[in-house]
């Protein structure tokens, strides 16, 4: 049995911000509509960042925008949608429950024999100290792990891989705002205990990219309107355009990224259900590391002695 899921994340709808290019979203949107349209998905999932915040009245009408752009897909297939740190800086969770007519609580929902768990953890940045991850959160992403019984596929708006950002327009510099610093490590190890295939997607860091952890894919989708990896060629200074495709069944993860930053990966089911030998320790607390060390170290010395 397939699962179809289209994913659309970062929209930013609302005036162009360094790379974004927000003043395209409900253009690109209505394409988006029209691909939901053409696919027709089982469901659609938005990871949040609908809008380039700017202050509450202006970020209400933006989110209503972006509300009445998804309407001729939620003619198509249900929509669930996830709050970024762009929703939440000046509007709270119930504001945009109430924009959007659904509850943004964390969800579970079961279809074409795969778990999908809507992690809808705080995404809030509290200045200056960045994401915090509230222990309740993390609880009940432990609970729904502990009593899997089928695949699952965890969808969040900030990825708690803890993946490099070299090359990052936005977090090269800023590392630490790309994901939860102070709990990403204690969010991974909740989700190594899952006992079936797991699968983590994301939004937040505007990139394609996978990162495997214990045995589990890390994915994290490009923003529909970012252009930092967009180059002269390739139009500089224009929307990628970037919206996904997740195909999903008892053998297959078919991930696809549509638009000018195209992406595929294609993962076993299967080897998602492993999991790792957890991290060496030091290596100048491995048994026998530091006696070997020294006795290569008198070979070279003896070597270079006898030149």
């Amino acid at each position: 049995m397939n699962l179809k899921i289209a994913i659309v994340t970062d929209i930013h709808h609302g005036k162009d911000a360094e790379a974004k290019k927000g003043g395209s979203a409900l253009r690109l949107m209505a394409d988006f509509a029209a691909f939901v349209s053409q696919e027709k998905p089982d469901l659609v999932l938005d990871l949040g960042d609908r809008i380039s915040d700017e202050d509450p009245e202006t970020d209400v009408i933006l989110e209503r925008e972006v509300n009445a752009a998804f309407e001729p897909i939620r003619a198509v297939c249900p929509v669930h949608h996830l709050c970024g740190n762009h929703d939440r800086d000046f509007l709270s969770v119930a504001q945009n429950e109430e924009i959007l007519g659904q509850s943004l609580t964390h969800q579970i929902l079961d279809a074409g024999g795969w778990r999908i768990v809507l992690w809808r953890a705080d995404t809030r940045i509290q200045r200056p100290d960045g994401f915090q991850c509230p222990k309740s959160d993390i609880a009940w992403l432990a609970n729904a792990i502990a009593e899997a019984d089928r695949p699952l596929l965890v969808a969040s708006h900030v990825p708690v891989s803890g993946h490099s950002q070299i090359g990052n327009y936005y977090f090269q510099r800023n590392p630490g705002s790309s994901t939860y610093p102070q709990h990403a490590e204690l969010v991974r190890d909740v989700l190594r205990a899952s006992k079936v295939p797991t699968l983590c997607l994301a939004g937040h860091v505007h990139w394609n990219t996978v990162t495997t952890i214990d045995g589990i894919p890390h994915l994290t989708q490009q923003s529909l309107t970012e252009s930092f990896v967009m180059s002269p060629e390739n139009g500089a200074g224009e929307a990628c355009g970037a919206f996904g495709l997740l195909n999903l069944n008892a053998e297959t993860i078919d991930w696809q990224v549509f638009g000018a930053d195209a992406f595929r990966a294609v993962i076993p089911v299967e080897q998602t259900a492993r999991r790792w030998y957890r991290p060496l320790a030091g290596f100048d607390d491995v048994p026998g590391h530091i006696e070997r060390i020294e006795r290569i170290a008198t070979f070279q010395a003896q070597s270079k002695a006898a030149e």
